[in-house]
């Protein structure tokens, strides 16, 4: 039976962090460390302003949370390839035991409290992968096709004549929400709730124990449903065919891997897709130009959707990679036990990576070697499936209303409330001029 995994609330001691050497508590290794907005409120100033610190700064996430930040592009891309950098808590954050003596930390269980390929290292990660990586080969998203293209056309038919719509909300909300929802066999009477629990999650604005407890309480609820719907109403979807993997094999799946992985593959199914669209719609509506050129075929469309990913990503910074051993970059040591974030914002905005004008978003850039979809083991195995969407559903949109404009300014956009998400609350505009 896979082993499971035991939370720092249970009743149960976790399996402690045991340091390779002696050394002071994390509060003497650091002395001055720089507090991340929780709100996200400009991640791209927050990046450059790290950036000018080193390679990689110690900072504190929400609720007083030690870690340290990558600041550039070489730095990040060569901690997430190193194999003593690892994602699981249990074995590799040294202050994992410490989590039930910090309330204002437990937030973080949200994304390090769970047991799926987010959270696993080596024989473990590589076991879950296996699980759920056929259903994202490029062969099995292009079956998907069809139906995101008919998806697509069913939303842009039903939006309205000139008035002013939330973009975001009527189209680059519902199309990845509805195909994820459709290749897992969400039923409609949990879709809303597995939206609510998803930017629960993702909402860093609040990290105090009862939003916590909160979110638990949702894990605790939604997901159960839907696998006790699925058990009940078995069909051709995938947590259909993860149940029957966790009923026939439960070496290879346990029942919370089953819970975890759904939260994972469901959530960032469709949250990250919502961005990725939003945030090309409106870098596009921003700069009339490159509309231009992208719709006369100057400029593809697939360009547009890796120099959104890098300026843009859908995910800022990622918690949490631990260091397995010391580690050192450029002249700073990094102590074994540490916990590390991914910090895609600022690689894709690194000027040493993409040139001085790193921060401004240039669909001419050759971008295609961004990070935003992670590197090796760790690519995710959705951007197949977020590609499609995108490059499904940006063409149409512009090829619907070729007069679409923002119906507000700048200063009226909203960033959703959080450092890990990077993407708009609404997207005001008016279809037609």
């Amino acid at each position: 039976m896979a082993a499971r995994a035991v939370p720092p609330f249970a009743d149960g001691a976790p399996r402690p962090f045991q340091p390779p050497l002696p050394r002071p508590a994390w509060r003497t290794t650091v002395t001055d460390r720089i507090a991340l907005d929780p709100l996200g409120a400009d991640i791209a100033a927050e990046s450059a302003r790290l950036r000018t610190l080193g390679p990689i700064v110690p900072v504190e996430l929400p609720g007083g949370i030690p870690a340290w930040a990558p600041t550039r592009y070489d730095t990040l891309k060569e901690l997430i390839l190193d194999p003593r950098v690892s994602r699981d808590p249990r074995l590799h954050w040294r202050l994992w035991p410490e989590l039930g003596a910090h309330p204002s930390w437990a937030w973080i269980l949200g994304w390090v409290g769970v047991v799926n390929m987010l959270s696993t290292y080596g024989a473990d990660h590589a076991r879950l992968r296996r699980l759920v990586a056929p259903s994202f080969t490029h062969r099995r998203t292009e079956a998907m096709r069809p139906r995101v293209e008919a998806v697509t056309a069913e939303l842009l038919d039903a939006l309205g004549g000139d008035e002013a719509v939330d973009l975001k909300e009527r189209f680059a909300h519902p199309l990845p929400m509805r195909i994820i929802c459709e290749l897992f066999g969400v039923p409609d009477a949990l879709r809303e709730d597995t939206v609510r629990l998803v930017a629960a999650i993702m909402d860093t604005s609040d990290p105090t124990p009862e939003h916590a407890a909160s979110v638990q309480r949702q894990i605790g609820t939604v997901l159960p449903a839907l696998i006790a719907h699925k058990s009940a109403h078995p069909g051709d979807d995938m947590t259909t065919e993860l149940i029957r993997v966790r009923d026939e094999d439960g070496d290879r799946l346990s029942e919370e891997e089953l819970l975890y992985t759904l939260l994972l593959v469901i959530g960032a199914g469709f949250e990250t897709t919502v961005n990725l669209i939003g945030n090309a719609v409106v870098a596009l509506l921003r700069r009339p130009e490159q509309l231009a050129a992208v719709r006369s075929g100057k400029i593809g469309w697939d360009a547009v959707v890796d120099e959104t990913l890098r300026a843009h990503p859908s995910i800022a910074s990622l918690p949490l990679r631990f260091a397995v051993d010391d580690l050192t970059v450029g002249d700073v040591r990094i102590p074994a036990g540490d916990a590390i974030i991914t910090t895609y914002a600022a690689a894709g905005l690194d000027p040493d990576h993409y040139g001085p004008d790193a921060d401004t978003f240039d669909a001419t850039r050759a971008a295609d070697d961004h990070l935003s979809f992670g590197i090796g083991v760790h690519r995710c195995i959705g951007a197949p499936l977020a590609r499609l969407e995108a490059l499904t559903a940006l063409p149409a949109l512009f090829d619907r209303f070729p007069d679409l404009r923002l119906e507000t300014g700048d200063a009226g956009l909203r960033q959703v409330p959080s450092f890990i998400a990077f993407g708009w609350q609404e997207i005001p505009v008016r279809l037609r001029g």
